[in-house]
């Protein structure tokens, strides 16, 4: 009941960028987070079900921009300014070429080691009855393209659309995405918006409805898909080891789902380039680039081998 608990669906599980008033995490016994990764291996070695919760860190590394934080601009421009319902009906035209310049940066970008080692790891460990499942804030789809199959993308995804007017979404992968955005979207401050007419915007193909399309990504202010949270509460509720990674811990209602693992008493661990508000609550921070800090993590070990191959004894007895 994680989830349930904290996002209430429809209230508090709009997409915010951080509590009214932020609070810091302490773990109860107030010992610093471990950072020994022969530890981590152990616990890693045991676990049936992992939760791996990423955010915009780990496909920072793959030369993706964030849009958030000090420099994060497009033209003057923030994500938090642009992705909101509000931002799209006063122009729909700006904040299409912000998501089209973004989708043609993503269409030239490959996954990074971690985007690989996740998803190396989840064809690992379900060759051993185990499970790994990605929920992602991200919405690049670079999980999917590394080979993850068991992906939670609770922002949407820039690659899929939804008709304003019919409500239905279709992915698209379309370069440019219309006529009228191509060569557009560049982020220089200096840049002159567009100021496409609405009918040359991206519109719907579903029969005769040709409704104006936005992105299918959920914007600030607006409530998570509850189908999505369904799954993602029955993941955290059964998972015996979370991942925290690359992510900042400060986007809401996502920030709460580790510290409520780590609640339960399931071991947290942490990759991240710096401590985020939730560090303290975890057993596990690894300090660096998820890229360089996660394949080790993650690699086969000794442990598991021990332990796989002990598994397949008992099976076969």
């Amino acid at each position: 009941m994680i989830v349930r608990q904290f996002t209430c669906r429809g209230i508090t599980s709009q997409l915010c960028p951080r509590l009214t008033e932020p609070r810091t995490w302490v773990r109860q016994d107030m010992a610093r987070p471990s950072s020994d990764l022969a530890a981590f291996r152990e616990v890693f070695s045991k676990a049936k079900h992992v939760a791996i919760l990423t955010g915009a860190g780990v496909s920072a590394e793959s030369g993706v921009p964030t849009f958030r934080g000090e420099g994060g601009f497009w033209r003057k421009w923030q994500a938090q300014d642009l992705a909101t319902p509000g931002a799209f009906s006063q122009n729909p035209s700006r904040v299409w070429e912000f998501y089209h310049y973004r989708r043609e940066v993503m269409l030239s970008k490959s996954p990074n080691p971690a985007h690989k080692a996740i998803a190396d790891c989840e064809a690992r460990l379900r060759k051993q009855g185990r499970s790994v499942t990605v929920i992602t804030q991200n919405i690049d789809e670079l999980h999917h393209r590394a080979g993850s199959t068991n992906v939670l993308e609770i922002h949407g995804s820039l690659f899929k659309t939804r008709c304003m007017s019919c409500g239905h979404v279709a992915v698209n992968y379309k370069s440019p995405i219309c006529a009228a955005l191509e060569g557009k979207g560049a982020p220089d401050p200096n840049t002159s918006d567009a100021q496409i007419p609405p009918h040359e915007l991206p519109r719907c193909e579903q029969g005769s409805c040709n409704g104006l399309l936005r992105p299918h990504v959920v914007w600030f202010g607006e409530t998570l898909d509850s189908d999505i949270l369904t799954r993602v509460e029955e993941e955290l509720d059964c998972c015996d080891l979370c991942l925290v990674v690359g992510t900042s811990s400060i986007v809401y209602p996502a920030a709460m789902f580790a510290p409520q693992v780590a609640a339960k008493g399931v071991p947290v661990a942490e990759f991240n380039m710096e401590e985020t508000p939730a560090t303290m609550r975890f057993r596990f921070h690894f300090h660096g680039p998820c890229g360089s800090t996660l394949p080790p993590a993650l690699a086969r070990h000794d442990t598991e081998l021990i332990v796989c191959t002990f598994t397949t004894l008992l099976c076969l007895s």
